[in-house]
């Protein structure tokens, strides 16, 4: 059976999106894009952003094409998870780079979600006699950007919430026990989180009783910098000689002072923060779902029961439940990592 004009397009957009996956964490506070140009029924070129400042996946994917098949550039299509930028911001517009190279046929994914930008790049491609499809697994496109669109349309960062907890949802176990809840493997997962978010936030007193690094220790990607490392303190009584003031990232560690959850998000969505991975404690978990800021829910939880302990959410807790959607349920060794995204209930008048 002969595909149709969609499914091929679905098929070579989903390799765009593998291209787009290389990118994640490494681009803020751009989005992660991806891009391939196909001719003659192969893709004779390929790219992702890598770093901001640094050339955009079309551009990429132009000069991948024009190294190994300038022949088969003129009149090829681009697939793009995003749609194209056309103004001038720390690179030209891709939009003049595509006029310019031949392509006649441009597909992307994801609408820029910049109302700024927003539709622009269809009306400059059109003009200029280029066939433009937009939408084409429009859904996967837009989930691989979600961090950036609410950044870009709210000032704040997008909020990943981490916790592992026991059966009776502990995060900490009797007095004289280990420090650890969850197993390597599940731990060693969590800290892989790191590596798609631009800032870790934990409590002082997460500080002063773990003493944790917080730094890319597994999954390491290449390029990718340090998170900062975000401690939420009312004393500022925080051990001088903790891993986050005296390792090689010492530079990398804020402390913000006396400043409830939304504050928090506010200050770093104006220093270009895109995404965050609230880490603990029971108190800064509470307070982050509490203000409604939690987008995506990473949730462990070990065959143990503590007895006693902090709880998971601490503090007064929040007003009301929160249903998880597109939920995930995943076995490592012999603990569960759940993950969904909060369905946050209509705030009441």
């Amino acid at each position: 059976m002969v595909a149709s004009t969609q499914e091929l397009d679905s098929s070579w957009m989903h390799v765009a999106l593998d291209q787009a996956k290389h990118g994640v964490g490494l681009t803020s506070p751009n989005p992660p894009v991806g891009a391939i140009i196909v001719a003659q029924g192969k893709i004779i070129g390929q790219g992702y952003h890598r770093k901001a400042g640094e050339p955009h996946a079309e551009i990429e994917a132009i000069r991948d094409a024009k190294t190994f098949n300038p022949e088969l550039l003129t009149g090829a299509t681009l697939f793009v998870t995003l749609e194209p930028c056309c103004t001038v911001g720390r690179t030209g517009p891709c939009t003049d780079a595509i006029k310019a190279c031949g392509i006649k046929r441009v597909i992307w994914g994801a609408q820029d979600p910049n109302p700024k930008h927003a539709g622009r790049a269809q009306e400059i491609l059109s003009a200029a006699g280029i066939s433009v499809t937009t939408g084409v697994l429009e859904d996967e496109c837009c989930d691989m950007i979600r961090p950036f669109t609410k950044w870009v349309t709210t000032g704040l960062p997008y909020v990943i919430a981490k916790v592992g907890q026991s059966l009776d949802g502990r995060i900490t176990r009797p007095a004289g026990e280990g420090q650890w809840i969850t197993s390597d493997a599940a731990r060693a997962h969590g800290r892989r989180l790191r590596s798609r978010v631009d800032a870790i936030i934990v409590g002082a007193e997460t500080i002063r009783q773990d003493n944790p690094k917080l730094t890319l220790r597994d999954g390491n990607v290449a390029g990718k910098e340090q998170p900062l490392r975000v401690i939420l303190s009312r004393s500022c009584q925080i051990p001088e000689t903790s891993h986050v003031f005296t390792d090689e990232f010492k530079d990398r560690t804020w402390v913000l002072r006396n400043l409830d959850f939304p504050q928090v998000l506010q200050e770093l969505g104006k220093r270009g923060i895109v995404s965050v991975l609230v880490e603990g404690g029971a108190n800064v978990l509470a307070q982050a779902f509490a203000s409604r800021a939690v987008d995506e829910v990473v949730w462990y939880v070990a065959p143990r029961i503590c007895g006693s302990g902090l709880p998971a959410i601490g503090g007064t807790g929040m007003a009301h439940s929160v249903e998880l959607q597109q939920v995930k349920i995943m076995p490592i060794d012999d603990n569960v990592c759940i993950t969904g995204r909060p369905i946050w209930p209509p705030i009441q008048a």
